[in-house]
């Protein structure tokens, strides 16, 4: 079964369930044909700026950070309830170390230059459009003490949803 473009509003309720309940999976991908993916926990859905926005964080130590950067594309991947394990794994272990994209089947955005994973029922293709570090002087004390005890803030990266698809 193919994917079809939905409004980015489509089930967006089981998308923050998913995102509440055990994460998403962020896919990015280089020029150079390489792509990753990690588990996300914290993420955001809206209009900002007149357009459709997710935003999502990523840690600079984090490997999928350089494919965002160097892209400025990446995909927001709803996994199934069967995905548990590979989400597990994708919030446990560094693309630097393991080949996790290989353990999907991928392919193509439509309306990005980025993976996404086939087996996830919707994909929100994003393209980035602002970026935001968290500074600490900014940031609720209680946060920064229970979120970041070692430092390595986020970046947050702004994605426009370019497009949002489901099977």
């Amino acid at each position: 079964m193919g994917y079809e473009q939905v409004p980015y509003t489509f089930q967006l309720d089981k998308t923050l369930e998913v995102l509440a309940s055990g994460g998403l999976l962020l896919a990015a991908s280089r020029q150079d044909g390489g792509s990753n993916v990690m588990t996300i926990g914290w993420a955001t859905v809206g209009a900002i700026w007149g357009k459709q926005i997710m935003v999502v964080m990523v840690r600079p130590s984090r490997y999928t950070y350089e494919f965002v950067q160097e892209s400025g594309l990446f995909t927001v991947n709803v996994p199934t309830p069967e995905m548990r394990p590979f989400v597990n794994l994708c919030g446990t272990k560094s693309g630097r170390d393991v080949d996790k994209i290989a353990q999907v089947t991928t392919s193509m955005g439509q309306t990005v230059d980025c993976v996404r994973l086939d087996d996830c029922p919707i994909v929100y293709e994003c393209q980035v459009v602002h970026t935001n570090d968290v500074l600490p002087e900014t940031l609720d004390p209680g946060i920064m003490e229970r979120a970041y005890p070692r430092g390595d803030l986020h970046r947050l990266y702004y994605g426009e949803i370019l497009g949002t698809f489901a099977k």
